[in-house]
Formats: structure tokens, sequence, C-alpha cells
């Protein structure tokens, strides 16, 4: 008697199924900018401009890395921008036109952080395989650095002079970051996960000698985005 070939050795390293060292993520959706230092008031008073017009397309993409059953370390980059038309409210030029401008707003966190499954990721059974949950929640937290560019471009006026003008002004610089996030993964097959995650970031930076007299830009906003991972195996 023949016995059969035993597949279950064909799985890398001899098991059916075994823990994943990791997961690589994509996803997308949208920053929610806070908006609430005084250079966004500044537009948002002088300017056809409100607050959320700095809301903002997001995407982004981790790599974590299993350190124990419930812990990951989390390398995670994103980016978003938004680029909004406008106009003074209450002024406008010599020949009864419009005064108008461009203002742009890009940030690109780059964080360094931990993720903690608050429910089990999966099981293992006798030796020989690992059995993934259908659903896992977690927790995060992470710090590194923002790269952020606050752009306008167009005609302005001399407050002084009440002379319409045309000009460009920049703020842009990397500054400290931290983040906390919560999430979930649904699992869609042994390798493919469904993610959905909402995201908190603080970060505050200079504004640069073309905004005198600006105190330091608010660069915190909250996302809500959903995407994939892959598990890392």
């Amino acid at each position: 008697m023949i016995a059969p070939p035993s597949y279950a050795q064909r799985a890398g390293d001899g098991f059916l199924f075994h823990v994943p060292i990791g997961t690589w993520g994509v996803r997308g959706g949208v920053n929610l900018a806070s908006a609430n230092s005084d250079v966004f008031a500044f537009v948002t008073d002088q300017l056809t401009l409100d607050r959320s017009d700095f809301n903002a397309p997001a995407v982004g993409t981790n790599i974590a890395i299993r350190l124990s059953g419930s812990t990951d370390i989390v390398l995670d980059v994103s980016y978003s921008t938004v680029s909004r038309g406008s106009e003074f409210r209450h002024w406008v030029d010599q020949n009864d036109q419009p005064i108008e401008q461009t203002t742009s707003l890009r940030r690109i966190p780059i964080t360094l952080g931990l993720r903690h499954y608050v429910t089990s990721r999966g099981r293992s059974v006798g030796q020989f395989a690992w059995i993934p949950a259908r659903r896992s929640l977690y927790v995060g937290l992470g710090a590194g650095m923002m790269e952020y560019k606050f752009h306008q471009v167009g005609d302005f006026i001399d407050f002084t002079t009440l002379n319409v003008f045309h000009d460009e002004f920049t703020s842009q610089d990397w500054t400290a970051v931290a983040q906390a996030n919560a999430g979930l993964d649904l699992a869609l097959g042994d390798f493919v996960l469904l993610n959905t995650e909402a995201r908190y970031s603080w970060a505050k930076a200079p504004m640069s000698s073309d905004y005198v007299g600006f105190n330091r830009i608010d660069l915190s906003g909250v996302s809500v985005t959903a995407g994939f991972s892959f598990r890392l195996y």
C-alpha cells in the first residue's frame, strides 16, 4: 500500500499554516484638518475660504512587524494635499473685479509606533496550524516627523496703501508629529485583510518669514481611511 503525499508539508517551513511575521497595508480616505491657528483664521476671515476647505483626500501605507501575539511595531507614511481657489470677501480691484488667489496645504507624516490588538488575531492548533481570527480590533500610538507646505499664489492687498499686487507666499518645513489610532481588521482569506481606521495626528510648526507675525501653524487633524492589508509569512 502506497501512502498518499503529505500536502501539509508544502507550506514553507513545513506547516500548513504558521504565524505571519507582519503585514503590509495600503489605504485611502479623508483627512479632516483642525485648522485652528491664526493663519487659518486670517485666510478664512479675509478670503472666501472655510476651515473645511482644508480637508483633503489622504492615502497611506505601512509595514507592521510582529513583536508578540498582540503587538506590532509599525512604520507608517501618509500623504494628503488640497488646493482651493478664493477671492477677498470684502474687496475688489480698481476694475471692480474679484481679487483672486489659490491656497494649498500639503502634509506628509512619517511615524514609527506600536499597534496593540485588544482582541485575538488568531490561535494555534497543536503544533501544525495557526488559524487567523475573523476580525481583530487594535489601538496604536506613534511619533515621527511631518513635512508640510502651506502655499499661496495670486493677487493680494497691501492694507497700508490698499494697492493690489501679485505675489507668492510659502511656508515649508519639517516638524514633529504624534498620532493615536484605532482600527479593525476583517479577514478576507488567509493572506488579505480589509482594514478600517480612524487616526488623530497632532503637529504644529513655525511659519516662514513670508508670514511675519503669525503663530505656529496647526497641522493636526483626524483621518478616516479604509484599505487592504496583506499578511507576510
